[in-house]
C-alpha cells in the first residue's frame, strides 16, 4: 500500500478529527516525538529508552518499504497534522503459522481514551481480513487497564499469559497474550 493513503476519517468523542493512515516520510519526527514521549512517560511498552533520530530513519524507511510490498500494514492517527498514534498488523513470516496477524498499537498521551484506539483497532482487524488472515494476536502489559477494555470491546480474548515477562521498575509484570479469531 503506497504511503500517505488515507484509510478512514471520523470526529473522536472530544470532537477532534482524526484521519487514520498510512505512514509517509514527513511524519518523521511526530513518529520520533511519539516514541520518545511514550518512553519518557513510561508508558506500557516495551521500550526504556529513547530513539535517536537516526533509529528513527531506518525504522521508517523499513516500514514504508514493507507497507509498500503489502508485507505490514501500518497506520497513523493525525489530528490537526500532527501524527498520535501508530498502529500495525504484520503477518508472521511463512510456514504453519503464515494465517496469523501480530497487532501493536501505541497513542500519544492526551489522545487516549477518546476513542482512537478503538478505531485503529477496527482498521486493523478489517486489513487482517482483506490480507487473508484467521487469527489475530496482541500482547499488553498486566494492569494496563484501558488497553485491555478496548482489545476485548473490539472482540479479543485472554489466550494466555506469560508469568513476569517484563521488569518495569523492580516490579515483575505478566504479558497478557490476547487473540481474536477471524473465520
Amino acid at each position: 500500500m503506497k504511503s500517505g493513503k488515507e484509510v478512514r476519517f471520523f470526529l473522536a468523542r472530544d470532537g477532534r478529527k482524526i484521519v487514520l493512515r498510512t505512514p509517509r516520510w514527513e511524519d518523521l519526527d511526530d513518529l520520533l516525538d511519539l516514541i520518545n514521549s511514550l518512553v519518557a512517560e513510561r508508558a506500557n511498552i516495551i521500550r526504556d529508552k529513547k530513539v535517536s533520530r537516526e533509529e528513527e530513519i531506518d525504522w521508517l524507511s523499513g516500514v514504508i518499504r514493507r507497507q509498500e510490498k503489502d508485507e505490514v500494514f501500518f497506520l497513523v492517527a493525525e489530528v490537526d497534522g500532527r501524527v498520535v498514534a501508530s498502529s500495525e498488523i504484520s503477518r508472521r513470516l511463512g510456514g504453519y503459522d503464515a494465517h496469523v496477524g501480530a497487532i501493536g498499537i501505541a497513542i500519544k498521551n492526551g489522545f487516549r481514551n477518546v476513542g482512537i484506539g478503538t478505531e485503529l483497532m477496527m482498521a486493523l482487524i478489517e486489513q487482517g481480513r482483506v490480507m487473508g488472515l484467521k487469527v489475530l494476536t496482541l500482547c499488553a502489559f498486566e494492569g494496563n487497564a484501558s488497553a485491555i477494555h478496548v482489545y476485548e470491546k473490539v472482540g479479543f480474548e485472554e489466550t494466555g499469559r506469560i508469568p513476569r515477562k517484563f521488569l518495569k521498575e523492580d516490579k515483575y509484570l505478566d504479558e497478557v497474550i490476547m487473540t481474536k479469531f477471524l473465520e
